[in-house]
This record gives C-alpha cells, sequence and structure tokens, in this order.
C-alpha cells in the first residue's frame, strides 16, 4: 500500500484527488491539508510515501514546504509530486529547485495521477532530464543566468564530460555511445555525480549544468 498526503487549498480539489488516487485500492490517503504548514505537519506526523502538493497556497506555499520536507533527514523517504494548474517553465523550474520528484498538472487523468504515485513512490522521476534540459534551454535564452562553477571544481575531467551530455538530456545509453565508453560505466559516473553534487536525481544534475554554465542553449 502507498501511502499518501494530499495538500490543496481547495477542498474540492482535495476530494477529486482522493477519489482519483485510491481507485486501484493500492493507494491510501492517510492525511490532507489546506496549506503548506498544515502540510508540512501532516507530513512529519504520517511519514507517507508520497505528498501530492500545490503550488500556491495561503500561510505557506507548496515550494517552501516542499524545500523544508526535502532538507529534514527524518523525512528521507518522502516523495514529493508538485501538483498545479500552471504549466510555465518557472513553475517547473522552482519544482526541480525544491527537490520535488515530480510535477503534474490538475487535469491529468486518474490514470495518469495513480501511475505517477507509483512511479514516485518507486524513486523514479516524473521529471526526465530531457525534459528539464528544454525548461532550461527556455529559461536561459529568456534571461541572463548568473552562473557559478565553484560546485564543480571538486569533479574529474571525464565526470565533468558526463555532466555535459546529462544536461543535454541524454541517457546512460545515450553517454555511453558519445563517449565511448560501456553503459555499465556510465551508470557509475552518473552516480558519482548524484553523490558529489549533493543531487536528488538527474533532472536536478541537469538544473546544475546550466547554472554553472558547464551547458548553454545552442551547445546541446
Amino acid at each position: 500500500m502507498i501511502r499518501i498526503v494530499l495538500v490543496d487549498d481547495q477542498e474540492m480539489v482535495r476530494t477529486g484527488l482522493r477519489m482519483m488516487a485510491v481507485n486501484d485500492g493500492d493507494i491510501e490517503v492517510v492525511a490532507e491539508a489546506a496549506d503548506g504548514r498544515a502540510g508540512l505537519r501532516a507530513v512529519r506526523a504520517h511519514r507517507p510515501d508520497v505528498v501530492l502538493m500545490d503550488i500556491r497556497m495561503p500561510i505557506m506555499d507548496g515550494l517552501d514546504a516542499t524545500e523544508k520536507i526535502v532538507a529534514d533527514d527524518a523525512l528521507a523517504g518522502v516523495r514529493v509530486v508538485i501538483l498545479t494548474t500552471f504549466d510555465a517553465d518557472e513553475d517547473v523550474f522552482a519544482a526541480i529547485r525544491a527537490g520535488a520528484a515530480g510535477y503534474l498538472l490538475k487535469d491529468t487523468t486518474s490514470a495518469e495521477l495513480r501511475r505517477g504515485i507509483r512511479t514516485v513512490a518507486a524513486g523514479d522521476s516524473l521529471l526526465s532530464p530531457a525534459i528539464t534540459s528544454k525548461v532550461m534551454q527556455s529559461l536561459v535564452r529568456d534571461r541572463a543566468m548568473p552562473t557559478d562553477d565553484t560546485p564543480l571544481r571538486h569533479l574529474t575531467a571525464r565526470e565533468r564530460e558526463v555532466l555535459v551530455e546529462i544536461g543535454r538530456g541524454l541517457s546512460n545509453d545515450e553517454i555511453a555511445r558519445r563517449l565511448f565508453i560501456s553503459p555499465a560505466t556510465a551508470r557509475t559516473y552518473v552516480s558519482r555525480l548524484l553523490t558529489k553534487l549533493h543531487a536528488r536525481d538527474r533532472a536536478q544534475l541537469v538544473v546544475l549544468a546550466y547554472e554553472t554554465g558547464i551547458v548553454r542553449p545552442g551547445n546541446g
């Protein structure tokens, strides 16, 4: 049974999400909250597998609540999916930076919602590196983003090469072909980068690749 917490300031939305989520019988809603602060309390009390978190809420918004959940070592097993009506690059970027494991629109179908919950509960991300790369390219083109490569100074030359390919949205197999290494070696480098850069998933590695300037629009 996958245990989830619903956090949204609209009761009708929470009711609809609850009905859609529990339809197949393998997902259980253990708590609901109408703002980020109450949601944070509910998550700390129930330690769910997944949190469905709205972005725009009173008292504390969903991004702040997500950051606090991600930063709490006691909640290391909790995964957050941002659920919102907005489909903007800025929102996707903010969700990634906050540490969300996924991003879904509220008009998603029941089947897509349940599939997304199961995917995140299994430890995977709903934000693919390819999608994240497109978001980052759009944001960098639209505004001047300051870059700071300090986080990369302890990486080896090969690790930097792998990070560039991750930033371009490539899979492990594609990285292996591009750099003439085995897929297993590519996976090893990705694991090292996640550890060294304190990233939760590949999507955050893509963000770091752009924020540090190692990848820029046009060279991917």
